[in-house]
């Protein structure tokens, strides 16, 4: 029996040859040299059970079948739609692959399974690399773009080399084979596009961007404001969110688009040590003690309130069959009730008046891994969910996404630790990397300048494009900071500072108000030039002129 680790090893191998079923699909012009055309039927489908792994054999109408188990591949509008069947079978895996020579490929770019974490780069041929969602393949002149739709069944990645394309989609429930019954999943749809002539690789994956999320669902203004994180780190109250709040109306521009003032962690009851509160939102805590009066205040302030939570804490009088089984402190958004108590949670931040909901953790808290210690296995082997494993995971978190998005009603959402591709059409705003700093310049340096330039192509396409704040404390010099602040205001995407008011001399006020201006209307995307050759782009087109930035400092050993 292959093992899992086997299983996922040869990945890269090519499957052998098989006679195909004719497709209705027919190109209307002979594809560009290098791009290998996935709306076909692939040469090759594994599957892999909980008992081992099955290649499957092509019968009539592009359904692949062993035993109990049958894939169909169908053509629908732009597009290949992917179905599984296994009555009896607990399946984990499925493996696609299109052969074809990619030799002339030089670079290749995955995505994030959730956010970035300062580790997106364009790399050569790694077989065994782990692309979430979509890949992009640049041969020197054109970039070749390769991913499925968004709102997929299933945690869908790629790997690539010189003989061809693998999509792999995990079906499991948690870290078990998904057991179907007589139901028919619907795995995703695979979506391709070929580079055109003259455009840069970064104009061609913002365009497949659009191509995999048809319905995106957008804010009508640009988003900018203040998120009180990165100065107080939680130790906030209600004096500091209105202080916060009236510095970010000081310096944002009189016009009808107001900023946002965003509470972060620290407002919630019995917040412990850990820094972490424990899944009570119904009230605040002594140093919140009226948050529908305090969003009032902030109105007046000028500003529009929004607020964090972490939806998925387990609070500490919730029944045991409510937890998640991998982690007892953790709800299990499977259990009716919990997903009642979400809605109940959401509606109530709605009902006090916040108009921005920033949802954190649940990635995190249902596989209990980042999303860079993700990789291909996702989660621990052995556990599923608490009604049991007849759904994907993908659709658990689907429907969990829904909860949150018709709880909220109107109210904007930001996704923070959410899965990227489920979240693009549920949530207006998306946390696209890992967490900056108002302590330390380079771990800003890194998650933020990283992120924007490998994700920004997704703004305006999947969500409004959150690379996270500027912390704008005595901290970080404000020669290194005010350049990041800089990108951020003219990148066209999302600008939320934190503002430390011991920070706030002259010269932080003089560009922050500059910046804030720019942030609050539209702008164009702005572009990565070198970011095909370095981890922290320098050059970057912006506003239509060309900006070089310097990440490292004077005083960089």
């Amino acid at each position: 029996m292959t093992s899992r680790r086997e299983f996922l090893r040869h990945s890269a191998v090519s499957a052998i040859g098989l006679s195909l079923p004719r497709w209705r699909f027919a190109p209307e012009k002979t594809p560009p040299s290098g791009f290998l055309d996935l709306r076909r039927p692939p040469d090759g489908i594994r599957v892999q059970t909980a008992t081992g792994d099955e290649r499957l054999r092509p019968v009539a109408g592009g359904r692949w079948e062993a035993g109990d188990l049958a894939v169909t591949v169908s053509d629908i509008p732009g597009a290949v739609r992917v179905a599984l069947a296994a009555p009896s079978s607990a399946v984990q895996r499925l493996q696609l692959r299109w052969r074809g020579r990619l030799d002339d490929t030089r670079l290749l770019l995955g995505d994030a399974w959730e956010r970035g974490y300062g580790d997106l780069e364009w790399r050569g041929f790694v077989p065994d690399r782990v692309m979430p969602w979509y890949v992009a393949a640049w041969d020197g002149e054109r970039t070749h773009v390769y991913g499925v739709r968004t709102g997929a069944s299933a945690f869908c990645f790629w790997r690539v080399d010189p003989q061809g394309i693998s999509l792999w989609a995990d079906v499991r429930s948690g870290g078990v084979g998904v057991q179907l019954g007589t139901r028919v999943l619907p795995v995703c749809e695979v979506v391709c596009r070929a580079g055109r002539a003259g455009e840069s690789a970064f104009q061609a994956i913002h365009a497949f961007c659009k191509e995999m999320c048809p319905s995106p669902r957008l804010p009508a203004q640009p988003i900018y404001g203040s998120n009180d994180w990165y100065w107080v780190y939680g130790n906030n109250s209600a004096a500091t969110v209105l202080a916060d709040a009236r510095h970010i109306v000081e310096l944002a521009p009189a016009d009808a688009n107001r900023p946002f003032a965003v509470i972060d962690d620290g407002w919630q009851p019995d917040r412990g040590a850990d820094k972490t509160g424990v899944g009570t939102w119904d009230r605040g805590n002594e140093k919140f003690p009226d948050m529908p009066g305090l969003t009032g205040e902030i109105q007046r302030a000028g500003a529009r309130p929004g607020i964090w939570i972490r939806p998925l804490l387990a609070p500490a009088d919730a029944p045991d069959t409510w937890r998640l089984p991998r982690d007892r402190t953790v709800l299990d958004p499977t259990v009716p009730e919990v997903r009642a108590k979400v809605a109940e949670d959401i509606g109530r931040l709605r009902r006090w008046g916040f108009d921005l909901i920033k949802h954190d953790y649940t990635t995190f808290d249902l596989f209990g891994r980042w999303g860079f210690q993700m990789g291909a296995a996702l989660t621990r082997d052995g556990w599923s969910f608490a009604t049991g494993p007849s759904r994907t995971t993908a659709e658990v978190i689907d429907e969990l996404y829904r909860t949150i998005r018709e709880a909220a009603g109107d109210t904007l959402i930001i996704g923070c630790n959410t899965v990227s591709h489920l979240s693009a059409g549920r949530f207006e705003i998306c946390r696209i990397g890992d967490d900056t700093s108002g302590r330390e310049w380079a771990r800003t340096r890194k998650m933020g300048v990283n992120t924007l330039a490998f994700r920004g192509a997704q703004h305006n396409a999947f969500y409004t494009a959150d690379a996270d704040c500027v912390g704008v404390t005595s901290a970080i010099p404000w020669e290194l900071n005010r350049q990041w602040l800089d990108l951020l205001a003219r990148s066209g995407t999302m600008l939320f500072v934190s503002l430390a008011p011991d920070a706030l001399g002259a010269e932080q006020r003089r560009d922050l108000r500059t910046a804030l201006a720019t942030a609050a209307r539209p702008q164009p995307l702005g572009e990565p030039l070198d970011w095909q050759r370095t981890a922290w782009p320098t050059r970057w087109r912006l506003l239509g002129q060309v900006q070089t930035y310097d990440w490292l400092g004077a005083d960089e050993p």
